[in-house]
């Protein structure tokens, strides 16, 4: 089983095929991404977890933390999780989200949410429960 860990700066090339590889609506370009992950790496209310397999890098999640109203504190969302196709179905994912759980504890989060469209029995195992309708809109 790979260690799961926070990323690092070093990480940012590794992670930049996985998240092509998850990306759907738009293409990740490697100026872009090397910028964003720059920034977010950096924050504070940011998650960057990585499945580390003896120095190859076949998972990773990003989530955030925030204040709201509804909650009466935090919450923390998970904005990408991805497990390399051919890794999928040993727990990489599972393991992903519970240490990103953990750290939204920590961080005094009432609950961790999501939008998936394409993992919903993953995330129903995990005892997640569907709760809303997705709005976006491209700007």
């Amino acid at each position: 089983m790979p260690t799961i860990r926070r990323a690092e700066a070093a990480d940012r090339d590794r992670i930049f095929p996985l998240a092509e590889a998850f990306a759907t609506s738009f293409r990740p370009e490697p100026a872009a991404f090397r910028e964003s992950f720059d920034a977010l790496v950096a924050a504070g209310d940011v998650r960057i977890l990585v499945a580390d397999d003896a120095g190859e890098i076949v998972g990773y999640l990003l989530g955030f933390d925030h204040f709201t109203f509804f909650a009466n504190g935090r919450v923390s969302w998970v904005e990408e999780v991805t497990v390399r196709a051919d890794r999928r179905g040993e727990g990489i994912g599972e393991a992903l989200m519970g240490e990103f759980e953990a750290w939204a504890v920590v961080r005094g989060s009432r609950l961790v949410g999501l939008a998936t469209r394409r993992a919903d029995a993953f995330y129903l195992a995990l005892g997640y429960e569907a709760s809303a309708t997705y709005y976006r809109k491209l700007l």
